[in-house]
């Protein structure tokens, strides 16, 4: 047990025996004020999400810490048009390998081999270029509740093609553009994380996987029956951790998104919730 200053209530802090982050008490009659000019479901520090399962579309519901519903989000799988992407990838993909077949029978005895050698890398491009080019772009909605009567914040996807990098643009209710959140696929060959960063390229924050070794296990065991459930922290450009997304350890896909290390609220929760929603449906969770 530890005694704290009362301007530690409330917030997430590291034990310094076994190195949990833990709640540390609050203090009655310390409730914060809502502040001038931010919309209420966007003023707190804890955001509960809870995915829905068994549909199609992603959908999650966002509660309150007290358990109040408070925003419900949706992103849209388009499986028709997805499955027609796929099929036509496949046929441009045969096509390649058919063409460049009847090449490497022309060829010869000696070009031959390397260029049917080629063509399977290259069947293998045509794919994944026409089926991904002809995917619809995924973009995320945020709505004031399940009636989806009033749009709160957006998340637009910009690319259908994306082999290194992939981005996508936050945008307020007026459609002006917050930030950008960001992910590099060769950062996920080791430990995932995204960038979020402001509409003049500046680094806002960056979430990261919490640990390097539990990283690299489930890379080798996976989630492992949920047990290496895949957490996040969120830094600052200085490396200071203001917040974490976690999995709660339940059946079904449920998050907290804690913000509590940032009681001054610097970081702007909007953009919290959105990287929260795209650390799940982003990663394919």
């Amino acid at each position: 047990m530890y005694e704290l200053r009362p301007e530690y209530a409330g917030r997430l802090l590291e034990c310094p025996v076994c190195h949990r982050r833990l709640r540390a008490g609050g203090v009655a009659g310390m409730e914060r004020p809502p502040a001038a000019g931010v919309d209420p479901a966007f003023d707190r520090d804890v955001f509960l999400l809870r995915e829905r399962v068994l549909t199609i579309t992603s959908k999650y519901e966002v509660w309150a810490e007290n358990g109040t519903p408070i925003l419900y989000v949706e992103r849209p799988t388009y499986l028709l048009r997805t499955i027609v992407a796929y099929i036509l990838g496949v046929l441009a993909g045969l096509m390649i390998f058919s063409w460049l077949g009847r090449a490497a029978e022309a060829a010869g005895p000696l070009l031959g081999p390397l260029v049917l050698l080629l063509s399977v890398p290259l069947a293998f491009f045509a794919f994944v270029v026409v089926s991904m080019s002809l995917r619809p772009l995924r973009h995320v909605t945020v709505y004031r509740d399940e009636s989806r009567a009033e749009t709160v914040l957006r998340v637009l996807q910009d690319q259908r093609v994306a082999f290194l990098t992939r981005t996508y643009t936050v945008l307020a209710t007026t459609g002006e553009p917050l930030a950008r959140l960001r992910k590099t696929y060769l950062d996920n060959i080791v430990r995932k994380r995204w960038y979020v960063e402001a509409p003049d390229g500046q680094r806002l924050a960056m979430a990261i996987e919490d640990s390097i070794v539990l990283s690299l296990l489930r890379r080798i065991l996976g989630s492992f029956f949920g047990v290496l459930r895949t957490n996040f922290l969120l830094l600052r450009p200085t490396d200071e951790v203001f917040g974490e997304f976690s999995r709660k350890f339940t059946l079904l896909d449920r998050y907290v998104l804690d913000l509590s290390l940032d009681p001054d609220r610097t970081f702007d929760r909007r953009l919290a919730l959105a990287l929260g929603v795209m650390l799940d449906t982003g990663e394919r969770r």
